[in-house]
């Protein structure tokens, strides 16, 4: 195995980075297809698996935020060749997956207290209620696989994690079909049997991911089996959790700025929160690039900081937020000339269309900043330093983005016309939002940088 840091970053960020990108929009066409499917069973279905998934992913994003501290420890380990270590680290980071999908699945099971937020009619909630009880019984598949990936990814191996994510989008599609509009004398559940289909593959992809990590000779040298899975070690739980509870803070901030976006907005009606769906959907679509190319470039500075070599984890981490922010100016002036056709390739209803189309305007500098911010962030987790990282997310995306957005949405400050409101007041607020956290985070970086010349 080669722990050598190349002396051409771009070239190897990209070889790591495609692999990543095309599992991770697998994973995200999941989200797509449901969007998409659902929309053309009803509207109201699409509104509630809106709220839904909203709740839905802030609870599997911050605990997969909490076991992604197994990626700068397990890449330094890497990184300096203490291959027999990875395997203790990865069994610990099981252990941790197994207690927080405990209260994960709680949340899933009795999601009232947060779908109230929303204040959305009884039709609603008990669509959303159905979808999230569901979806408790794919949790502990999705965080196991987690583990699985977020351990190939530290050891460059995304590959391995790519083919599983792509095999299981390709069973997704048969299955939203089946479980959505009814078949095989199976009724037709709508919304929730997006769920169900999700419920599925994720244990089959966990099961595949397993059986790789046992058979397949390329896992041998880092001692995954063989040892007993051992009980739970305190003091490695400490440090993944000293590490991961920022990390897990950090995603959370991020995507309940989504979530509450959405849960504020059904407040505005179906329509509204339908054609936010529609662009939060395709936005998250266009992160998956720069995010792959984040995790690629954090992977390789934890490489090279396990071997001890600064320079080259400051070279490699410039580059790739350069990279990232160049490939996503291009995509944002992209989006701008093909707006409507992206809109009404997600949905024929003209009436969601137009409440998408305004919403469009800000994909493009939101997308931007995004890149920014993400980039910089996943650098600043190589280096193993969290902690600020979430202070900026928190003063700036719940602050900035969700407090101006509520603001300007529900026009508390009457300022309309002169800024927007409804829902391209949150999203003129959210896209502000990223901008700040880009500059601090990038101001703190080069400060980390610095330090350990």
């Amino acid at each position: 195995m080669n722990t050598q840091v190349s002396r051409r970053p771009a070239t190897q960020i990209a070889a790591l980075a495609w692999p990543i990108l095309v599992g991770q929009l697998a994973v995200i066409a999941n989200g797509v297809l449901d969007t998409a499917m659902t929309s053309r069973y009803s509207a109201t279905d699409l509104a509630a698996l809106s709220i839904a998934v909203s709740i839905y992913i802030s609870v599997f994003v911050g605990a997969n935020g909490v076991l992604y501290a197994l990626a700068p420890i397990v890449g330094q380990l890497y990184g300096g060749g203490r291959f027999e270590a990875i395997g203790a680290e990865i069994r610990q980071g099981v252990w941790l997956a197994l207690f927080l999908t405990v209260g994960g699945c709680l949340i899933l099971a009795f999601p009232q207290p947060l779908l109230g937020l929303a204040q959305a009619s009884p039709e609603l909630n008990a669509k959303a209620s159905n979808y999230l009880q569901i979806l408790a019984l794919a949790l502990p598949a999705s965080l196991g696989f987690r583990v699985y990936g977020a351990f190939n990814n530290a050891i460059a191996r995304p590959r391995a994690v790519m083919v599983i994510q792509v095999a299981a989008l390709a069973l997704k599609v048969p299955l939203n079909a089946l479980f959505i509009f009814g078949g095989l004398g199976l009724p037709a559940m709508g919304g929730p049997g997006c769920a169900l289909a999700t419920a599925i593959t994720a244990w089959m992809a966990l099961v595949a991911g397993c059986a790789m990590l046992r058979w397949s000779p390329a896992y041998r040298a880092f001692g995954l089996f063989g040892a007993g899975f051992g009980a739970p070690r305190w003091d490695a739980q400490r440090t993944l959790l000293r590490l991961g509870i920022p990390m897990g803070l950090s995603y959370l901030i991020e995507v309940s700025a989504f979530t509450f976006m959405a849960l504020f907005i059904a407040r505005l009606g179906e329509t509204a929160v339908a054609g936010h769906q529609v662009t939060a959907n395709f936005t998250t679509v266009l992160y998956m690039v720069p995010l792959s190319i984040a995790s690629a470039t954090g992977t390789l500075v934890a490489h090279a900081l396990g071997a001890r070599d600064t320079a080259a984890a400051r070279r490699i981490g410039n580059t790739g937020i350069l990279l990232a922010a160049g490939i996503a100016g291009a995509a944002a002036f992209a989006v701008w000339l093909a707006k409507g056709a992206i809109v009404r390739a997600y949905t024929p209803d003209p009436v969601i269309i137009a409440a998408a189309m305004p919403l469009f305007a800000f994909v493009g500098f939101y997308h931007f900043f995004d890149a920014l911010q993400v980039s910089a962030g996943y650098v600043l987790r190589a280096y193993k330093i969290t902690l600020v990282p979430t202070a900026i997310y928190a003063v700036m995306l719940w602050g900035v983005g969700l407090g101006g957005g509520y603001l300007l949405g529900f026009d508390l400050a009457g300022l309309a016309p002169l800024l927007p409101a409804g829902a391209a007041g949150f999203w003129l607020g959210n896209t502000a939002s990223v901008l700040l956290a880009a500059i601090f985070l990038l101001w703190h970086l080069r400060s980390a940088q610095n330090r350990m010349r």
